[in-house]
């Protein structure tokens, strides 16, 4: 059964958050991380890389993949935000409306940013919510592993 510390849900979270595909190792306890192919597509992995990769081929039930959220995962935990944390019923109407246009999360972002109040409140809620998503896969793993 896997099981994870606080320390080692908020690397993972962290590095998800980042474009990374995080294996944790079973054995040694061990996080390794990889650029996800979608995010890198002409990324070079190092040689240090490939062989992590050729040992979760090789060794598969040893490992287990934390991927970042789905593109409508991450939509809706930028709502969430906007609807429950923001107060200032302009400001909400101003993220709801970038989140309703082409490159939402670049438009959502750039209003966080320039908002100064809420900038850092994001990173906490989005770093929480990336927590709470690596439970989930962790308890996905477990249950596939019974």
């Amino acid at each position: 059964m896997l099981s994870l510390t606080e320390k080692e849900i908020e690397k993972i979270a962290s590095l998800l958050q980042k474009g990374m595909i995080c294996f944790y190792q079973l054995n040694s306890k061990k996080i390794h991380h990889l650029p996800d192919d979608e995010d890198y597509f002409n990324y070079d992995l190092t040689p240090e890389e490939e062989d992590v990769l050729d040992e979760i081929d090789e060794n598969p039930d040893n490992y287990a993949e934390f991927t970042k959220m789905d593109s409508n995962q991450e939509h809706q935990m930028m709502e969430s935000f906007a609807d429950r944390v923001v107060k200032e019923k302009n400001f909400q109407d101003d993220l709801f409306n970038a989140l309703s246009k082409p490159k939402a999360a670049t438009g959502f972002k750039f209003l966080i940013d320039s908002s100064g109040k809420y900038n850092e409140r994001w990173v906490e809620y989005k770093l929480d919510k990336y927590k709470d998503w690596v439970m989930e896969q962790v308890d996905a793993f477990n249950y596939a592993d019974e």
